[in-house]
């Protein structure tokens, strides 16, 4: 979804989706997540612009051609308007180790871990009936200095959540069928 209406959503079912996905497994149990809920209008949109600037350098200078043709049918830009316009943002960052003290611990198995966290939270929130899109400007650096995270934790993808705007409309996509990705021995 790409197109959001600026409707309010009740904070608890944004609350109630991250506590979701913050029960998910994780490596050692380590949960090497943060996830940041932004819902404040200028840190939108300094996230909007600060991610249109890298979009714009992907699409017209760093994504190969073969990249824009596959994104041709989606009809995606560089432009990140939804950025804006959703009631929430949220942005999940990975923890990749902890610090106590002097102490630096490593975190095992953190992609696969936050990989599992943000399925439980898209799912959470798609049963709310909130839309979503799972955003990954890249790189993502300015997330950390315009939300003010720590070393040890990097972005791993930008959600923007809220309910559809009244004219959206998504593009018509087909997935594998499940006889096509699933092999029984």
């Amino acid at each position: 979804m790409r197109s959001f209406s600026s409707e309010p959503v009740p904070l608890h079912l944004i609350e109630n989706a991250v506590a979701a996905a913050a029960s998910a497994p994780s490596g050692a149990n380590q949960q090497p997540w943060t996830f940041v809920v932004v819902e404040d209008r200028e840190i939108k949109r300094r996230i909007r612009l600060a991610a249109e600037a890298e979009e714009r350098r992907n699409y017209e200078q760093r994504f190969p051609d073969e990249w824009l043709q596959a994104l041709a049918p989606l009809g995606t830009g560089w432009e990140k308007e939804f950025l804006e316009t959703a009631p929430y943002l949220i942005v999940v960052f990975r923890i990749d180790y902890s610090v106590d003290g002097e102490r630096r611990i490593k975190h095992y198995y953190v992609s696969e871990s936050v990989g599992i966290a943000v399925g439980f939270l898209l799912a959470a929130l798609h049963w709310c009936g909130l839309a979503t899109l799972t955003h990954t400007p890249s790189p993502m650096g300015f997330l950390n200095q315009i939300l003010d995270r720590p070393r040890n934790e990097r972005p791993f993808v930008l959600i923007p959540v809220g309910l559809p705007a009244a004219d959206s409309t998504v593009p018509v996509l087909s997935k594998r069928p499940a006889s096509d990705v699933m092999i029984l021995k």
